[in-house]
């Protein structure tokens, strides 16, 4: 099968010249860089040739038979040196079913199988002898036992049978012998034989794609020329290492890795690595709006089938021949067992599988970052995953220990941080160090430049929290509509011997229906809360020392509010009975289902 793209127009003068030379010559090109995305990379090659006046034809061959067509783009440097006239992709199958090679080796196989097959009629025939003469065994017996009987028996003429007998069965056997010998010996032959065979047969299946290039110049000259191409088989995620020093550190060290893995078919050996979230589709069209119209749900689907057909085309090829791809460069003789290439395979496309969904959220934003990946890596085709140090930053820190007691009676340790760097901190894994010492693992949220955010340290162990429904203050009223009384005791305790600084936050509900009222809210010390229902109280607790809050309100609301909630979350247990429904922002209604449970 050959597939070819047109890039730029024939030049008819130019197709004229280059009829009359012949086949383009094989560059000698190494990657020079390579930028990552979620579901794919981007390859660049380079050579160097010598053009002139007189059009050339040259060539990239021996690439993966995935290659992403639409992708590929060629450029000359210097620009003024040299005119690129034409580019065309081709694919060509390692083999073909009529090639001498291939043929040969099916005679090769054949010749083994019929001297077996050989052996193997010369075994049933053997084995037909022995019943024969087993049955002549059986007839002289019989014939002896009646002769017994009827007259005076011969030792010579039954000796003569049994002598018989013993040298057939004995000729037999050796002939039995030296046959399977002789097929033992053929076996391992026909296995060689028979492995050639499935490699070329394999290689009828295997595709290797050829960029070819027209090109002239002003005059001869020395030039680069540089292809790019995009192909499958590629993916990173991000992941940090905070670093602190001392108990209460005042600064942390932030590193940004990129783990990347990619069995793409190519080594990637000392190359300039760079990673980005954006789509890798979205650049290849010059933006524009349109009119927005509301419904009109064709026009997004179309324009997305344009873009994606060619590398759908360069997906399938990758799926159906990676691995004979990676058998055939020989990456599994290099440390590398087929089982453990299974294993990195597999790993890599649930990576990539969570990437896209990460950086798909990040553009949802409207963020897009891209990364240049440090030093000169080394990636290998074999999926294993390499770390690359992508970013390092050194921040102002403040440590403080924070309560939410409604959430988890565990109250944590942070480092409170804003991003004063260069580039944003994408969600990730974060390991964990104080002095050296790894503390354990949290994650990061997506942070912007300028951005404040926080980082778990571990829980405070020395603070304890408190919150329960004081029943003597609580009530429920079950009537044309629930009224329903709560108050809550809030308590924070410092257990250790140091004073302790604790934001503790709480909430009331707010209502946004107005079927639901709530009403009479009381929080100790004329307390309010912001908008939101949301109650924040920064505590400095000496030794020992402990405080303690109340918070109550009334909220009323129809009975089959709380009847309608049910069933909707049983359905949605019906549909998924493993799943957990932890809200981060539960429904007004769905609060109140919850409290109604205390009593």
């Amino acid at each position: 099968m050959r597939a070819y793209v047109k890039i730029a127009v024939v030049v008819l003068v130019a197709t004229m010249a280059l009829a009359e030379a012949k086949a383009g010559d094989e560059l000698r090109s190494t990657i020079k860089k390579v930028t990552v995305y979620a579901d794919r990379a981007q390859v660049t090659r380079v050579a160097k040739l010598k053009v002139s006046s007189d059009p050339i034809e040259v060539s990239f061959r021996k690439l993966p038979g995935w290659v992403d067509d639409a992708s590929v783009r060629v450029a000359i440097s210097p620009a003024k040196a040299g005119r690129i006239i034409d580019v065309r992709v081709q694919r060509d199958f390692l083999a073909q079913s009529t090639d001498e090679v291939y043929r040969k080796a099916q005679d090769d196989v054949q010749e083994i199988a019929d001297q077996i097959a050989t052996l193997d009629d010369e075994l049933a025939i053997l084995q037909a002898e022995a019943a024969q003469i087993a049955q002549i065994k059986v007839f002289s017996m019989d014939r002896i036992s009646k002769d017994a009987i009827l007259r005076e028996i011969k030792v010579e003429s039954y000796g003569k049978v049994v002598r018989f007998v013993a040298e057939s069965l004995r000729d037999i056997a050796a002939r039995r012998r030296q046959i399977g010998n002789q097929r033992r010996a053929l076996v391992p032959e026909l296995t060689v034989r028979q492995k050639r065979l499935n490699e070329l047969q394999a290689l009828t299946q295997l595709e290797e794609t050829s960029v070819y290039v027209s090109l002239d110049g002003p005059r001869t000259k020395s030039v680069t020329l540089e292809l790019t191409y995009m192909l499958p088989g590629a993916t990173w995620e991000p992941v940090h290492e905070l670093r602190t020093k001392g108990a209460d550190p005042k600064s942390a060290s932030i590193r940004s890795l990129a783990v990347v893995s990619q069995t793409s078919g190519e080594d990637w050996d000392g190359v300039e690595i760079s990673f980005a979230t954006q789509s890798s589709t979205e650049s290849n069209k010059i933006p524009r709006l349109r009119a927005l119209k509301l419904g009109d749900s064709g026009a997004a689907a179309r324009i997305v089938q344009e873009r994606n057909e060619s590398f759908a085309r360069a997906q399938a090829a990758f799926e159906g021949q990676n691995m004979l791809w990676n058998e055939r460069n020989v990456h599994f003789g290099k440390g590398n067992n087929a089982d453990a290439y299974q294993a990195n395979f597999a790993q890599m496309v649930n990576v990539q599988s969570k990437a896209a969904a990460v950086f798909q959220k990040l553009r949802q934003r409207g963020t897009t970052a891209r990364f240049l990946g440090k030093g000169r890596a080394k990636v290998r085709g074999d999926g294993r995953p390499v770390r690359i140090p992508i970013g390092e930053v050194v921040l102002d820190a403040a440590q403080a220990i924070v309560a939410v007691p409604e959430q988890s009676l565990n109250a944590v340790r942070t480092l409170q941080m804003a991003n004063t760097g260069t580039q944003p901190i994408l969600p990730g894994e974060v390991s964990l160090f104080r002095d050296g010492a790894f503390l354990g693992m949290t994650d990061f949220s997506f942070v912007a430049e300028g951005e404040e955010f926080a980082v778990f340290l571990g829980v405070a162990d020395r603070i304890k929290l408190s919150r329960v429904l004081d029943r003597k203050k609580s009530s429920i009223k079950r009537k044309k509509r629930t009224q329903m009384k709560v108050s809550f005791l809030v308590s924070v305790e410092n257990l250790s011997d140091e004073v302790a600084i604790v934001d503790l936050t709480d909430r009331v509900p707010v209502s946004e229906k107005k079927e639901i009222e709530v009403e009479d809210v009381e929080i100790t010390g004329d307390k309010k809360p912001d908008s939101k229902g949301l109650l924040r109280w920064k505590l400095t607790l000496a030794p020992r020392e402990k405080k303690t809050f109340r918070i109550a309100y009334e909220v009323e609301y129809p009975p089959q509010l709380v009847r309608e909630m049910r069933r909707k979350r049983a359905a949605r247990q019906r549909q998924m009975p493993s799943a957990s429904y932890d809200f981060e922002e539960p429904d007004v209604s769905e609060q109140i289902m919850n409290l109604e449970k205390s009593f």
